[in-house]
């Protein structure tokens, strides 16, 4: 299959783990000079480099696929790790992840695992789907068209929030065909008639290459489209990556809170000088800095432990499924427990982000200290599936018994 080809020439190194010093020593290199990139609009190519050789992108396929093989506990365990060390960094493998969901976990008939030879290669997918059209409430289609050419197609439309792509050596398009038929496009990145542009210009999360992609007649091959067929062991929606996709942000906003209380405790440590009606002469030991700190340090840990909790609802679905009897009461819990994690977690690190201003004073907001990219970037992060809706939604099944919703509708444009 020529869509693998490449991945047939990676070495394969052993994927580091959560918790090994290969895995500590790779954090370390993304998080060097994190801040100074946010600031300076400096893109991470090398930093994303060094997680495509290290394969860490096939940390869900199964051992006998080439991965690592670990529960989504440890998957989301280490997305806060990223999180931390990078938000931006982290975000560009969101997409890449729902890929290796959708397509390289387990099928009948074996239909995932040239995807996961693609995957187990080191090879990173980036997503393009969300357009900017008059559909209805949740979206219903794609403007975005796959035309038959010659013995294969061809691809033309517009994408908006394309996250990850500009980094991807795939990218994962949604479109339809002439028919109407919802489908999936994996094609490289570089492809002729492929266009990625780096025009994202929001105010946090400024380096996920999150921009405009467009398709003039991109040639596309048969064995790079998916059909939204299920009986055919593939299709795009399944009835818990709604939630997944919604819970790997929020994990990225749990690390965003731990590099908050990281640079909170730095701060009060090296600070010379306190306010003149301070209760302490020197700030390390005035207990009212103390307590800031230990807010900030107290809302890391309850937004890891929250993402944990619903990655542990989530793997539950994420099993019946493998095991071809998908559980649907136990998608529905996992989406309750993801959007529960999700509307706590994002005004912990809102909260957070501003709070860090407490700590340092006038001297803490000034542009070269860059600290209020955990406040922009949380921000940023919790715009997607803005909170407001997912209270409704907790509420609604408190008070009514209303099973939360599990997944997009089949052509949703979800940011």
């Amino acid at each position: 299959m020529n869509l693998i080809a490449r991945a047939a020439s990676f070495a394969t190194p052993e994927i580091p783990r959560l918790g090994s010093p290969e895995f500590a020593t790779l954090v370390q290199e993304i998080a060097a000079g994190a801040s100074e990139r946010d600031a300076k609009r400096v893109l991470p190519f090398e930093q994303v480099d060094l997680l495509r050789r290290s394969r860490i992108g096939a940390l869900r396929l199964r051992e006998a696929d080439g991965g690592a093989g670990v529960p989504l506990r440890e998957l989301f365990a280490t997305v806060v790790a990223l999180g931390e060390a990078d938000p931006n960094v982290a975000q560009i493998l969101r997409n890449h992840f729902g890929f290796s969901e959708r397509f390289c976990q387990p099928a009948a008939n074996d239909a995932h695992r040239p995807w996961a030879r693609l995957i187990s290669g080191g090879e990173i997918v980036g997503l393009a789907m969300t357009e900017i059209n008059a559909r209805d409430v949740g979206g219903t289609g794609f403007d975005t068209k796959l035309s038959p050419k010659g013995d294969g197609h061809v691809l033309n439309g517009v994408k908006y929030f394309s996250t990850g792509s500009l980094f991807a050596d795939y990218v994962m398009v949604r479109a339809q065909d002439l028919a109407d038929r919802f489908v999936t496009v994996v094609i490289p990145a570089k492809r002729e008639g492929v266009a990625l542009v780096d025009d994202w210009d929001g105010f946090g999360q400024r380096l996920t290459g999150t921009g405009t992609t467009r398709f003039e007649n991109a040639p596309v091959r048969r064995g790079e489209v998916v059909f939204d067929d299920e009986a055919r062991g593939q299709g795009f929606d399944r009835p818990y990556h709604g939630s997944f996709q919604q819970l790997f942000l929020t994990a990225i906003v749990a690390g965003i809170i731990r590099s908050a209380a990281t640079d909170a405790a730095a701060l009060v440590k090296r600070r010379a000088r306190s306010f003149s009606f301070a209760p302490a002469e020197r700030p390390f030991e005035d207990p009212i800095l103390q307590q800031a700190v230990g807010e900030i340090a107290s809302a890391a840990f309850a937004a890891e432990a929250a993402v944990l909790a619903a990655a542990d609802a989530l793997e539950r679905a994420v099993a019946s499924r493998i095991d071809g009897s998908p559980d649907l009461d136990a998608a529905h819990e996992g989406a309750l427990a993801a959007a529960k994690a999700k509307v706590i977690v994002d005004e912990l690190a809102i909260r957070s982000g501003s709070k860090i201003f407490d700590v340092g004073g006038a001297t803490s907001t000034k542009t070269s200290a860059n600290l209020d990219r955990h406040w922009r970037n949380a921000r940023t992060l919790a715009s997607h599936n803005p909170r407001i809706y997912k209270h409704r939604i907790i509420g609604d099944f408190a008070v009514n018994g209303t099973p939360p919703p599990y997944q997009w509708r089949i052509g949703a444009s979800a940011s």
